[in-house]
């Protein structure tokens, strides 16, 4: 048990100091590619992160999760149209309007269980993503271009690649922690009960709908916050960004990581990423390629990638 608990701390350690000297070796062999590509991983790993908060912590399959990822981009890109530059008047729109998206999807699909809950949640996302759409002020299907990037009063230049990335990997870095904080509290251990056993829970005295609720509260505003972020990445914001396939890229990548482990996603993240960008490099049919790759992980890999390196510790 030590030995797998210290071999998946060392791949988390391995991994954490690998994106911290990211920059360093981009600018050392002048592959400015390579950071642009690591800046996209580490929006998504956030996004992913805060999936496996209520999936892999709470048990709660959301298939619509990419739709915090659109309004959290939205919400900065609309304000840029109407002449609102600053961050600090767009990152926290976009936070709360993810918050209250979460609040009210949350409010009716935890009032279901299963294959329900899926199907609610997929509705929920599919009607934002139609709603985009229909935005022609915004630029409806052809999505909306950003023209500046969001300003933060000279603190930091978003402009600036090695400025930018590192921004995005201190929210991943600080999402990380939150979560880490919130499942090894007593609110997160309620959530890991209901789990495993909600009727156990509400037996003995816990509202199960209040915790979970939170909960899909504070995994939306997270994934709002990555909306924000890749809003700034791409300068561009489409109704694509909502589209459910997205929702299954990001369940792909906590479940390819290790689903309910704490560096699970980023690994998945990252591998998934790198993995759909060489291939599609090395022909157009790349994913009659990963789809085969991931299939055999999930198969031979129980717990994802964290799961075997577990495993292979104590082999």
């Amino acid at each position: 048990m030590t030995s797998s608990f210290n071999l998946r701390n060392a791949v988390a350690a391995i991994v954490v100091v690998g994106l911290l000297l990211l920059p360093l070796f981009s600018q050392a062999t002048g592959n400015v590619f390579v950071l642009t590509l690591f800046t996209r991983i580490v929006i998504f790993a956030l996004a992913a992160v805060s999936l496996n908060l209520i999936m892999g912590y709470g048990g709660m399959m959301s298939f619509g999760h990419a739709a915090y990822l659109g309004i959290g981009g939205y919400a900065v890109g609309i304000l840029a149209a109407e002449g609102f530059g600053s961050g600090f008047i767009q990152w926290p729109v976009a936070l709360l309007a993810s918050a209250l998206f979460a609040l009210v999807i949350g409010a009716l699909s935890l009032r279901t269980r299963g294959v329900y809950f899926i199907m609610i949640t997929l509705a929920f996302a599919q009607m934002a993503y139609y709603v985009a759409s229909g935005l022609s002020r915004y630029g409806g299907d052809d999505g909306l271009t950003i023209y500046k990037r969001s300003t933060f009063g000279g603190l930091i230049n978003l402009s600036n690649r090695v400025q930018f990335y590192y921004l995005c990997l201190f929210c991943l870095l600080g999402g990380v922690f939150l979560v880490w904080r919130i499942v090894n509290s007593r609110f997160g251990l309620v959530v890991q009960g209901l789990r495993s056993n909600e009727q156990r829970m509400q037996a003995i005295g816990f509202p199960a709908t209040r915790y979970q609720l939170v909960c899909f509260v504070i995994a939306g505003t997270m994934c709002g916050l990555a909306g924000a972020l890749l809003a700034n990445n791409t300068d561009f914001i489409s109704p694509a960004v909502m589209y459910w396939t997205r929702s299954g890229d990001l369940m792909v990548m906590v479940i390819l990581g290790g689903m309910g482990s704490l560096f699970g996603p980023v690994v998945g993240a990252i591998v998934y990423l790198v993995l759909e960008e060489f291939l599609s490099q090395v022909t157009e049919y790349w994913a009659m390629i990963m789809g085969p790759l991931l299939l055999l992980i999930v198969l031979f890999g129980r717990g994802g990638i964290m799961g075997l390196v577990g495993r292979f510790s104590r082999g």
